[in-house]
C-alpha cells in the first residue's frame, strides 16, 4: 500500500523533523540529490490554478533528476469530458510514480488515493487544507527561529477559507508552548471544528481579535493570508472584506526586531509591497524552502535514500 500525504497530521512529528533535516542538507548539498530520482516521474494534476505550488513540485522533482507530466487545469484534462476523478487518478497511476494533486473540494486527494497504488500528495483541497505548503511553513519557521517550540504566532485575514492557516494550525498544535493569536473579521473567524480538534481538546490557549494593530507588540511571527474571492459565493460580502488588513513598514514600527513575516502567497494587496525590503520580511524565502522541502518529500514517499 503506497503512502500517501492528505493531511498534514498523517505524519508524526518525528517524520516532520526528519523531511526538515533532508531539506537542509538538500539546501547545504544540492549536487548530493540531482539524480536522486532518475527514471522515476511526477504526475502533477491540478483541477485548480496555482502558480508555486504546481511549478514548485516540478522544480523539485526536475532537480532530483526525475521528470514531469500532468495538467494545470480541469480544462484540460478528461473530466472536462464528464470522466470521475477516479478514472483519471487510475489512468495517470500507470503512467507515474508518484502524483501531486489540487483540487477545489474538500476531500478529494483522499478519494482520489482509494482509486491508486503510488504515492497521492494532497497540493490543495479546497478551504480545507494543504499539508504541503504547511511542511514547507515549518521548514521557514524552523530556520528562522531555530526550533518549532516556544513562540507567540499570529494569523491574520481569511481565517475561514483559509486551509493554510488550517494546516499549520494542526501542525503547530503539536509542540510545546505555541501561543495562537488569530485576527480576522468577525464573518472570517477560524472554523470551530479547527479550533475544537487542533486547540480546545487538547487544552492549547488561544486568542481572537479583529485587531491587527494591538496584536502586532506580542508576535514572534506573523502569517497574513489573503482574502480569497474564489471561496466566496457573494461578491459583495468579498468586496466588503478583502482589504479588512493591510501591511504596512507604518504597522511594524511597533513589531518585535526579529518578527518574522509570513505569506503563503499570492498576495493580492495586504502587504505592502514596501515591506518586501524589511529584513523582516520572510515570504520569498518561504517560497524557495517550498521547492527543498518538496524535494524531500517526494523522496519520503518513493522510499528513496541517499
Amino acid at each position: 500500500m503506497a503512502r500517501n500525504l492528505i493531511d498534514i497530521v498523517d505524519f508524526t512529528t518525528e517524520e516532520i523533523e526528519q523531511l526538515i533535516a533532508v531539506a537542509e542538507d538538500i539546501i547545504e548539498n544540492p549536487v548530493k540529490y540531482q539524480d536522486a530520482c532518475a527514471h522515476k516521474q511526477l504526475a502533477t494534476l491540478f483541477f485548480e490554478p496555482s502558480t508555486r505550488t504546481r511549478l514548485s513540485f516540478e522544480s523539485a522533482m526536475l532537480s532530483l533528476g526525475g521528470s514531469v507530466l500532468g495538467f494545470s487545469s480541469a480544462s484540460s484534462s478528461s473530466t472536462s469530458k464528464g470522466e470521475t476523478v477516479g478514472d483519471t487518478i487510475h489512468t495517470v497511476s500507470c503512467y507515474a510514480d508518484i502524483i501531486a494533486m489540487r483540487h477545489p473540494k474538500e476531500g478529494a486527494p483522499y478519494a482520489a488515493a482509494q482509486h491508486c497504488d503510488i504515492p497521492i500528495i494532497n497540493a490543495g483541497d479546497g478551504g480545507h487544507c494543504h499539508p504541503t505548503q504547511t511542511l514547507t511553513d515549518l521548514l521557514t519557521i524552523h530556520r528562522e527561529k531555530g526550533c518549532l517550540s516556544g513562540f507567540t504566532i499570529g494569523f491574520c485575514g481569511d481565517l475561514k477559507f483559509g486551509r493554510t492557516v488550517h494546516s499549520l494550525v494542526n501542525a503547530l498544535s503539536r509542540y510545546e508552548n505555541i501561543n495562537f493569536v488569530f485576527i480576522s473579521p468577525e464573518e472570517l473567524k477560524l472554523p470551530r471544528y479547527v479550533k475544537e480538534e487542533a486547540l480546545k481538546k487538547k487544552g492549547i490557549p488561544y486568542t481572537q481579535t479583529t485587531s491587527l494593530e494591538e496584536a502586532l507588540p506580542q508576535l514572534d511571527i506573523l502569517y497574513m493570508t489573503r482574502v480569497q474571492k474564489e471561496r466566496f459565493f457573494n461578491e459583495e460580502d468579498y468586496i466588503r472584506l478583502k482589504d479588512s488588513y493591510i501591511l504596512t513598514p507604518e504597522k511594524l514600527v511597533h513589531a518585535k526586531a526579529d518578527l518574522s513575516i509570513l505569506h503563503p502567497l499570492p498576495r493580492v494587496n495586504e502587504i505592502s509591497v514596501a515591506v518586501d525590503q524589511d529584513p523582516r520580511a520572510t515570504y520569498w524565502k518561504q517560497v524557495k524552502n517550498g521547492k527543498f522541502i518538496r524535494m524531500a518529500l517526494i523522496l519520503k514517499l518513493l522510499g528513496i535514500e541517499v
